[in-house]
């Protein structure tokens, strides 16, 4: 973690959530932080996020759909972390045009300033464990195929491709780490386009149910956003991650019952059994168990907290300032 002191370094999306506290985490080891960032209110954009550090980043409120944009200030960085994207399975669905805008010509605008302008730095994109689709081995690693069941999961199936095309062909420093249900402070907590488990915490702190559809007992892979962060980081510095993807992802499973049970227990609210909305129906994966033994062996990295640990963390940040998040 020492290398990254006085390292230049690129976030995009960096006021999302994963993008803030990775940019907490690079301040914190004395990187020059920039962020690059376009608030887009679908996205989970705060600038309460970047609250403490807000005068030792640079931040640049851009879209990564402006290729011009992006090309002005990806110059002289050492990494680049893309964090942006359009992260809604459901609102895939329903405008899919803006998460291929996003997501793939956005992805395709970061390499594109990457390679004419930086040819040098390294890229670590954040993929995601729903680009798999329906799991066919078990456990699911990083040769599964894949068979994304929404646009989203789609894209982001594609876009992880254009990194490691870029990589290949043109010789550049591209790493994909995929992560899975990320949870933790920061988060974007009101919505429930952003990840279900961060959505049942805001009602959680609410009092409110917390909607399970059918018996929830479809297994979860979880990533806290701490460890999440650390594997970003890992992946950024060691030479033996270019061209590699990673599943960076907590060491068991949980079903979604008991992911809201422990939130209820943890934070508040009430489990409610619900029937299967049919736009989330159609999109819904079964079972994802997936391991983390390649990153472990390859980049020694590990997963520090587990779901209640995360939890009783999240707890203690949203608790102190709420009011920014609901």
């Amino acid at each position: 973690m020492d290398e990254m002191k006085n390292k230049k370094v690129l976030i995009t999306g960096g006021l999302g959530f994963i993008g803030s506290n990775l940019a907490h985490k690079c301040v914190e080891l004395g990187a020059e932080v920039t962020i690059y960032d376009c608030l887009d209110p679908r996205s989970g954009g705060n600038m309460h996020n970047i609250h403490g550090i807000h005068d030792h980043v640079a931040l640049i409120l851009n879209d990564i759909r402006n290729f011009e944009g992006l090309c002005a200030c990806i110059t002289k960085k050492d990494i680049v972390f893309n964090c942006a994207a359009y992260t809604s399975h459901p609102n895939s669905m329903k405008d899919p045009y803006v998460d291929i805008d996003v997501n793939c010509k956005g992805t395709i605008n970061l390499l594109e300033a990457a390679r004419r302008f930086n040819h040098d730095c390294r890229i670590v994109h954040v993929g995601t464990s729903t680009q798999i689709g329906r799991m066919q081995l078990n456990p699911v690693d990083e040769k599964h195929p894949e068979f994304p069941a929404d646009i989203y999961s789609a894209n982001k199936s594609v876009s992880e491709k254009y990194v490691l095309i870029y990589g290949n062909a043109y010789k550049m420093k591209n790493t994909v780490v995929r992560v899975a249900n990320v949870f933790g402070p920061r988060s974007s907590i009101k919505s429930p386009d952003l990840g279900f488990i961060n959505y049942f915490i805001g009602l959680g702190f609410q009092g409110k149910d917390l909607p399970v559809y059918g018996q929830g007992g479809q297994l979860r892979n979880i990533t806290y956003v701490d460890d999440c962060v650390e594997a970003l980081v890992l992946a950024a510095q060691d030479p033996r991650s270019a061209g590699e993807v990673f599943f960076a992802v907590a060491d068991r499973q949980f079903s979604i019952a008991e992911i809201a049970g422990e939130i209820a227990g943890n934070i508040g609210g009430k489990v409610k059994f619900i029937e299967w909305p049919r736009e989330r129906e159609i999109i819904e994966i079964g079972d994802a168990v997936i391991t983390n033994r390649k990153i472990r062996e390859t980049l020694n990295w590990a997963p520090r907290h587990g779901l209640a640990e995360g939890l009783v963390k999240t707890k203690a940040y949203f608790s102190q300032c709420l009011n920014k998040y609901l």
